[in-house]
C-alpha cells in the first residue's frame, strides 16, 4: 500500500480525529477535576444521576454510550466513596436504580466551577463557526 494512503487516512479519518480530540478533552477535564479525586467519566456519570427520580441502569448505560458491564464497573468506586446508592428496583427486582447521595450532590456542586472554567477554555479553542452546530453534529454521530 502506498504511503500516500496513510497520509490520506491520517488527514481524513473522522474516527481518528474524533478519538484524538476526545482523548485530549478528557485529559483536560481529568487534570482539572483531579483535586476532587474525580475523572471526567465519573463527573459525567454523577451528572447523569443528578435527577429527581432514581435512574435505571439500562437507559443510563445507553445515554453514556456504555455497555452495562462497563457501567457497573464504573459505579463501584463511586458507590464505595458514598457518592451514589444502588438499590433494587421495587417494580422489577431484577433491575437496579441509582441515586446520588447528599455527598455526591455536594461533590457535583464543588465540581461545577471547575467544569465551567475548563469548558470555557475549550470553547475558546474551537474555531468552528458555531459550537452549537459542532455539538449537534457530535450528538448525531453518537
Amino acid at each position: 500500500m502506498p504511503y500516500e494512503v496513510t497520509h490520506y487516512v491520517r488527514d481524513t479519518c473522522l474516527c481518528l480525529h474524533v478519538q484524538r480530540a476526545a482523548r485530549a478533552v478528557a485529559r483536560r477535564f481529568d487534570d482539572a477535576l483531579r483535586p476532587l479525586d474525580l475523572t471526567n467519566g465519573q463527573f459525567s456519570l454523577l451528572m447523569a444521576l443528578n435527577r429527581s427520580e432514581p435512574a435505571a441502569m439500562a437507559p443510563l448505560a445507553t445515554f453514556l454510550a456504555m455497555d452495562r458491564t462497563t457501567l457497573t464497573a464504573n459505579l463501584k468506586p463511586l458507590e464505595r466513596r458514598g457518592l451514589l446508592e444502588v438499590a433494587v428496583d421495587p417494580r422489577d427486582r431484577r433491575s437496579r436504580r441509582l441515586t446520588l447521595t447528599a455527598v455526591g450532590r455536594t461533590l457535583l456542586v464543588e465540581a461545577m466551577p471547575i467544569w465551567r472554567r475548563t469548558h470555557k477554555t475549550l470553547d475558546r479553542m474551537v474555531r468552528s463557526n458555531s459550537l452549537d452546530d459542532l455539538r449537534s453534529d457530535l450528538r448525531a454521530l453518537s
